[in-house]
């Protein structure tokens, strides 16, 4: 995973784990590796985290453990060339993170596209709840009448339950604060690129917080030592 990188996989994932988890900017984290005795310029830390956040999170998804059949939908904001991109999420009746999805557009199109895809790898739940927004619920009705027809196994699968209310959805309105809290600091991203990679691993980071691993140990591991454990 980090042969032929001239620094150690100790420093990589140290930037990596700081520039995702904490208010610090690239400039930021140069000072403080320097501070350390290592120098190394804010550019490679910027590279390392395009390389390695959406890396981390696969390796982490072998690890997570299962959610519950109820899900919270919505959508927040991330900023890319000074225009307003999408982030939609999903979380469990648990608070558990299902599924996240960056879009350019915010219509039917990327709707379908980012429950098709949280579908695919999360399975269908019984029920979800989404705000008043017209577009989710026809997204979702519309991929799930897909998902029962291309039903391979011959079950009749019942519909799932669409429940509208911006009040039970709160959970994950609350929830979109640890990301934007993360986001706020960097004023944006300046490509889609690295708006597709870099939230990608905050929510990793976020998902550790919330101990959605599954590890022999009884007590949750710190954020360092789940990096080290996706990298052993």
């Amino acid at each position: 995973m980090f042969k032929s990188r001239h620094f150690d996989r100790s420093v990589i994932l140290l930037c990596v784990r700081w520039y995702l988890a904490y208010n610090l900017s690239l400039r930021n984290l140069e000072e403080r590796m320097t501070e350390r005795g290592i120098a190394v310029d804010h550019a490679p830390i910027h590279c390392w985290t395009l390389r390695y956040a959406l890396e981390l999170l696969e390796r982490f998804d072998q690890r997570k453990r299962a959610i519950t059949g109820r899900w919270h939908i919505d959508e927040t904001y991330v900023r890319v060339r000074g225009q307003w991109r999408y982030l939609d999420r999903a979380i469990d009746s648990n608070g558990d993170t299902v599924e996240f999805w960056f879009s350019e557009r915010r219509n039917l199109t990327a709707a379908k596209r980012f429950f098709t895809h949280a579908l695919k790898r999360r399975g269908r739940p019984k029920r979800i709840v989404i705000d008043g927004r017209q577009t989710n619920r026809q997204a979702i009705l519309s991929c799930d009448a897909a998902d029962r027809l291309q039903d391979r196994l011959g079950q009749e699968l019942k519909p799932i339950r669409i429940r509208q209310s911006a009040y039970l959805n709160n959970r994950i309105e609350q929830d979109h604060r640890a990301i934007k809290r993360r986001v706020r600091p960097m004023l944006g991203f300046q490509s889609v690129a690295s708006a597709r990679v870099i939230p990608g691993g905050i929510e990793l980071v976020h998902i550790m917080r919330k101990g959605q691993a599954m590890y022999a140990c009884k007590q949750q591991p710190s954020l360092a030592e789940q990096f080290d454990h996706l990298t052993a």
